[in-house]
């Protein structure tokens, strides 16, 4: 699939290296059955407009998702490439393609699935109401923080997020797994809770909204209008600007960097205000907004159609 990002960090090379080198010593388990019944999802745990009413998810390390990998109620997804996952994924680590989390239509390729899509793969991989899913990728957080959204949005909130991915995980010289996992297919299902998204209309709104704050988390580049990425360069006019790479802390395998709040707080992006979260595709912003739901923010969205969207429209205002 093409890269929807234009910066991310380059590691999956490193990891495949590894698991060669580890080969010898890789285990693996298939994915618990659990509980395959019918189950409907309630979306009423998260609610963006009420903060006591938000579930507040939390990180995992790697030493402790070892420890852990044998309980029956963990379901572990992987967002990398096929060949990726193919090479080296952590053990009993179901696998999530990029492609699978985005809509995929021209121009703004990284809108939501339709329901259908979404019911297919996580059916696919087994997902149940009763199991608690670890979201991980190899490359810092955009994947897995798009998988978060994506289980905010189909009401599943009860997630962990491997602090770092794949990068910590070798780090911490812990094993991977070549051979692939079979999952039992579940019968779950879901409606849509469309509070974790925001839509071409509510970024428009917001634009004379002081309690609402619009991150673009691309380049400053891109955010300068200096480079072209969509018909029109530039930003949302008011949207403050913060990097999804300066959330990543390089000398910790790529977990999450300290003192994020402040860094936040210090750009006007704090919690009590309603935060909508941009990039390109709505894929390194799937870091942004999963950053956020860490730290407890109540009020953060996603503006999922992102510049791809409102860079393409002649209707929607610009600044340089």
């Amino acid at each position: 699939m093409p890269s929807t990002s234009t910066s991310r960090p380059v590691i999956s090379r490193s990891i495949q290296t590894r698991c060669v080198v580890i080969a010898s010593a890789l285990l693996s388990r298939p994915a618990h059955p659990g509980n395959r019944e019918g189950q409907h999802i309630s979306s009423a745990r998260h609610d963006p407009t009420r903060g006591s009413d938000v579930t507040t998810p939390a990180t995992i390390s790697p030493t402790a998702l070892h420890d852990r990998m044998q309980a029956e109620d963990l379901l572990v997804m992987q967002v990398t490439s096929p060949q990726v996952y193919a090479q080296a994924h952590l053990p009993g680590a179901v696998h999530v393609a990029p492609a699978d989390l985005i809509g995929g239509e021209p121009p703004a390729v990284g809108r939501l699935p339709p329901r259908d899509a979404l019911l297919a793969l996580f059916r696919r991989v087994g997902l149940t109401a009763d199991r608690t899913v670890v979201t991980c990728d190899d490359e810092g957080g955009g994947w897995a923080g798009r998988l978060a959204w994506t289980l905010d949005v189909i009401g599943h909130t009860d997630w962990r997020y491997l602090d770092g991915g794949m990068h910590a995980w070798a780090a911490a010289g812990l094993p991977f797994s070549d051979t692939p996992v079979e999952p039992v297919p579940s019968s779950l299902d879901f409606d849509l809770d469309p509070r974790p998204v925001a839509e071409l209309k509510d970024v428009l709104k917001a634009l004379d909204m002081p309690d609402t704050v619009i991150w673009d988390c691309r380049s400053a580049e891109e955010y300068a209008g200096l480079k072209r990425t969509a018909a029109r360069n530039g930003h949302i006019p008011g949207a403050v600007h913060l990097d999804w790479l300066d959330l990543m802390d390089r000398e910790r395998g790529l977990a999450l960097a300290g003192n994020l709040e402040v860094r936040l707080a210090a750009r006007g992006i704090t919690r009590d205000r309603d935060v909508i979260t941009h990039c390109q595709t709505h894929h390194r912003s799937g870091l942004t907004y999963m950053a956020a739901r860490l730290l407890g923010y109540p009020r953060i969205r996603a503006y999922h159609g992102s510049w791809s969207e409102w860079g393409n429209r002649t209707d929607t205002p610009v600044e340089r």
